[in-house]
Protein backbone atom coordinates (compact mmCIF):
# COMPACT_ATOMS: atom_id res chain seq x y z
CA UNK A 1 0.00 0.00 0.00
CA UNK A 2 1.22 3.45 -0.89
CA UNK A 3 2.34 5.86 1.83
CA UNK A 4 -0.01 8.50 0.42
CA UNK A 5 -2.58 9.33 3.09
CA UNK A 6 -5.93 11.09 3.39
CA UNK A 7 -7.14 12.27 6.81
CA UNK A 8 -10.60 13.73 7.33
CA UNK A 9 -12.48 15.64 9.97
CA UNK A 10 -15.90 14.38 11.08
CA UNK A 11 -18.26 17.22 12.06
CA UNK A 12 -19.03 19.36 9.03
CA UNK A 13 -17.21 16.97 6.69
CA UNK A 14 -18.20 13.32 7.15
CA UNK A 15 -21.22 14.43 9.16
CA UNK A 16 -23.61 17.25 8.25
CA UNK A 17 -24.14 19.11 11.51
CA UNK A 18 -26.29 22.25 11.25
CA UNK A 19 -27.24 24.21 14.36
CA UNK A 20 -30.52 22.72 15.62
CA UNK A 21 -31.24 25.46 18.14
CA UNK A 22 -31.47 22.97 20.99
CA UNK A 23 -29.60 25.14 23.51
CA UNK A 24 -31.91 28.11 22.93
CA UNK A 25 -34.94 25.87 23.36
CA UNK A 26 -33.66 24.62 26.70
CA UNK A 27 -32.86 28.12 27.88
CA UNK A 28 -36.39 29.19 26.98
CA UNK A 29 -37.92 26.16 28.71
CA UNK A 30 -35.85 26.76 31.86
CA UNK A 31 -36.42 30.55 31.76
CA UNK A 32 -32.68 31.17 31.53
CA UNK A 33 -31.07 34.18 29.81
CA UNK A 34 -29.51 33.43 26.42
CA UNK A 35 -25.99 32.09 26.79
CA UNK A 36 -26.54 30.69 30.27
CA UNK A 37 -26.20 27.02 29.34
CA UNK A 38 -22.79 27.39 27.73
CA UNK A 39 -21.64 29.78 30.43
CA UNK A 40 -22.49 27.31 33.19
CA UNK A 41 -21.24 24.28 31.29
CA UNK A 42 -18.15 25.70 29.59
CA UNK A 43 -15.58 23.87 31.74
CA UNK A 44 -17.55 20.63 31.47
CA UNK A 45 -17.71 20.88 27.68
CA UNK A 46 -13.96 21.53 27.66
CA UNK A 47 -13.26 18.58 29.97
CA UNK A 48 -15.38 16.29 27.81
CA UNK A 49 -13.54 17.37 24.67
CA UNK A 50 -10.16 16.30 26.08
CA UNK A 51 -11.36 13.26 27.99
CA UNK A 52 -10.75 14.49 31.53
CA UNK A 53 -14.35 13.73 32.49
CA UNK A 54 -16.57 10.73 31.84
CA UNK A 55 -20.12 10.60 30.51
CA UNK A 56 -21.61 9.84 33.92
CA UNK A 57 -20.00 12.93 35.42
CA UNK A 58 -21.11 15.04 32.44
CA UNK A 59 -24.72 14.04 33.14
CA UNK A 60 -24.30 14.73 36.85
CA UNK A 61 -22.91 18.18 36.17
CA UNK A 62 -25.65 18.98 33.65
CA UNK A 63 -28.31 18.05 36.19
CA UNK A 64 -26.68 19.95 39.05
CA UNK A 65 -25.77 23.13 37.19
CA UNK A 66 -29.02 23.49 35.26
CA UNK A 67 -31.34 22.13 37.94
CA UNK A 68 -32.72 19.32 35.80
CA UNK A 69 -34.66 16.25 36.80
CA UNK A 70 -33.37 12.83 35.73
CA UNK A 71 -35.89 12.81 32.87
CA UNK A 72 -34.88 16.31 31.76
CA UNK A 73 -31.20 15.39 31.92
CA UNK A 74 -31.68 12.46 29.57
CA UNK A 75 -33.69 14.64 27.18
CA UNK A 76 -31.04 17.37 27.32
CA UNK A 77 -28.25 14.92 26.51
CA UNK A 78 -30.32 13.40 23.69
CA UNK A 79 -30.67 16.86 22.15
CA UNK A 80 -26.93 17.47 22.53
CA UNK A 81 -26.07 14.24 20.74
CA UNK A 82 -28.68 14.77 18.02
CA UNK A 83 -26.95 17.98 16.93
CA UNK A 84 -23.45 16.60 17.50
CA UNK A 85 -24.03 13.52 15.33
CA UNK A 86 -26.05 15.26 12.64
CA UNK A 87 -26.59 13.13 9.54
CA UNK A 88 -24.05 11.22 7.42
CA UNK A 89 -22.50 12.88 4.39
CA UNK A 90 -23.23 9.80 2.33
CA UNK A 91 -21.67 10.98 -0.93
CA UNK A 92 -18.30 11.69 0.65
CA UNK A 93 -18.45 8.59 2.85
CA UNK A 94 -19.11 6.40 -0.20
CA UNK A 95 -16.21 8.02 -2.05
CA UNK A 96 -13.82 7.45 0.86
CA UNK A 97 -15.00 3.86 1.17
CA UNK A 98 -13.92 3.36 -2.44
CA UNK A 99 -10.40 4.53 -1.60
CA UNK A 100 -9.65 1.70 0.80
CA UNK A 101 -6.59 -0.20 -0.34
CA UNK A 102 -5.35 2.62 -2.57
CA UNK A 103 -4.06 4.91 0.20
CA UNK A 104 -3.83 5.22 3.95
CA UNK A 105 -7.01 6.56 5.53
CA UNK A 106 -7.56 8.24 8.87
CA UNK A 107 -9.80 10.58 10.81
CA UNK A 108 -8.77 13.41 13.13
CA UNK A 109 -11.67 14.95 15.02
CA UNK A 110 -12.21 17.33 17.89
CA UNK A 111 -14.71 15.28 19.82
CA UNK A 112 -16.60 14.69 23.04
CA UNK A 113 -16.51 11.78 25.43
CA UNK A 114 -18.87 9.11 24.08
CA UNK A 115 -18.40 10.05 20.42
CA UNK A 116 -16.56 6.90 19.32
CA UNK A 117 -19.27 4.56 20.54
CA UNK A 118 -22.09 6.55 18.96
CA UNK A 119 -20.38 7.30 15.65
CA UNK A 120 -19.22 3.71 15.26
CA UNK A 121 -22.74 2.42 15.93
CA UNK A 122 -24.45 4.92 13.61
CA UNK A 123 -21.96 5.54 10.83
CA UNK A 124 -19.31 2.78 11.13
CA UNK A 125 -16.42 5.21 10.79
CA UNK A 126 -14.26 2.60 12.50
CA UNK A 127 -14.73 0.45 9.38
CA UNK A 128 -14.28 3.34 6.95
CA UNK A 129 -10.70 4.26 7.91
CA UNK A 130 -7.70 2.60 9.52
CA UNK A 131 -7.47 4.86 12.56
CA UNK A 132 -9.73 7.44 14.21
CA UNK A 133 -7.95 9.98 16.40
CA UNK A 134 -10.39 11.66 18.78
CA UNK A 135 -9.40 14.67 20.88
CA UNK A 136 -11.16 13.21 23.94
CA UNK A 137 -8.97 10.11 23.67
CA UNK A 138 -5.59 11.78 23.12
CA UNK A 139 -6.29 14.82 25.31
CA UNK A 140 -5.38 17.29 22.56
CA UNK A 141 -7.61 19.37 20.29
CA UNK A 142 -6.98 20.88 16.88
CA UNK A 143 -5.42 23.30 16.04
CA UNK A 144 -2.72 22.18 18.51
CA UNK A 145 0.13 20.89 16.31
CA UNK A 146 0.47 17.87 18.59
CA UNK A 147 -2.88 16.60 17.33
CA UNK A 148 -1.51 16.35 13.79
CA UNK A 149 1.77 14.85 15.00
CA UNK A 150 -0.12 12.22 16.99
CA UNK A 151 -2.30 11.33 14.01
CA UNK A 152 0.71 10.80 11.75
CA UNK A 153 2.42 8.71 14.41
CA UNK A 154 -0.67 6.55 14.94
CA UNK A 155 -1.07 5.99 11.20
CA UNK A 156 2.66 5.55 10.68
CA UNK A 157 2.83 8.15 7.88
CA UNK A 158 4.86 11.26 7.13
CA UNK A 159 2.99 14.57 7.26
CA UNK A 160 4.12 15.62 3.78
CA UNK A 161 2.41 12.52 2.37
CA UNK A 162 -0.94 13.43 3.95
CA UNK A 163 -3.89 15.45 2.72
CA UNK A 164 -6.06 16.76 5.57
CA UNK A 165 -9.70 17.77 4.96
CA UNK A 166 -11.45 20.02 7.49
CA UNK A 167 -14.20 22.64 7.40
CA UNK A 168 -12.50 25.01 9.89
CA UNK A 169 -9.89 27.34 8.42
CA UNK A 170 -7.71 27.47 11.59
CA UNK A 171 -7.46 23.68 11.54
CA UNK A 172 -6.50 23.69 7.87
CA UNK A 173 -3.83 26.32 8.54
CA UNK A 174 -2.51 24.30 11.49
CA UNK A 175 -2.28 21.15 9.37
CA UNK A 176 -0.23 23.02 6.79
CA UNK A 177 2.02 24.40 9.51
CA UNK A 178 2.55 20.80 10.65
CA UNK A 179 3.77 19.89 7.14
CA UNK A 180 0.60 18.39 5.68
CA UNK A 181 -1.27 19.19 2.51
CA UNK A 182 -4.67 20.53 3.50
CA UNK A 183 -8.01 21.47 1.98
CA UNK A 184 -10.79 23.60 3.43
CA UNK A 185 -14.01 21.65 2.98
CA UNK A 186 -16.77 23.64 1.30
CA UNK A 187 -18.61 20.99 -0.68
CA UNK A 188 -18.22 17.38 -1.74
CA UNK A 189 -17.31 18.08 -5.36
CA UNK A 190 -14.28 20.19 -4.51
CA UNK A 191 -13.17 17.90 -1.71
CA UNK A 192 -13.38 14.82 -3.91
CA UNK A 193 -11.49 16.58 -6.71
CA UNK A 194 -8.77 17.63 -4.25
CA UNK A 195 -8.41 14.11 -2.89
CA UNK A 196 -8.26 12.67 -6.42
CA UNK A 197 -5.52 15.14 -7.38
CA UNK A 198 -3.55 14.22 -4.26
CA UNK A 199 -3.77 10.52 -5.04
CA UNK A 200 -3.10 10.91 -8.77
CA UNK A 201 0.11 12.81 -8.08
CA UNK A 202 1.17 10.65 -5.14
CA UNK A 203 2.66 12.47 -2.18
CA UNK A 204 4.12 15.32 -4.21
CA UNK A 205 0.98 17.06 -5.47
CA UNK A 206 1.38 20.85 -5.21
CA UNK A 207 -0.69 22.24 -2.37
CA UNK A 208 -3.07 24.96 -3.60
CA UNK A 209 -3.08 26.27 -0.02
CA UNK A 210 -1.14 29.29 -0.92
CA UNK A 211 -3.38 29.97 -3.93
CA UNK A 212 -6.85 30.43 -2.52
CA UNK A 213 -7.67 26.94 -1.21
CA UNK A 214 -8.50 28.46 2.18
CA UNK A 215 -11.59 30.39 3.12
CA UNK A 216 -13.45 31.48 6.19
CA UNK A 217 -14.90 29.04 8.69
CA UNK A 218 -15.59 29.04 12.37
CA UNK A 219 -13.69 26.81 14.74
CA UNK A 220 -15.53 23.65 15.76
CA UNK A 221 -14.93 19.97 15.65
Amino acid sequence: MTATCVILDIGGVLEITPDTGWVSRWEEELALPPGTVHERMRDVWRAGSVGSIGEREVRAQVAARLGLTAFQTEAFMADLWAEYLGTPNDELIDYVRGLRGSCRLGILSNSFVGARERESALYHFDELVEQIVYSHEIGIEKPDPRAFEATCAILGVRPENCLFIDDAAPHVDAARAAGMRAHLFEDNARAIARIAAHLDAGAVVPDPARSGDAGGASVHR
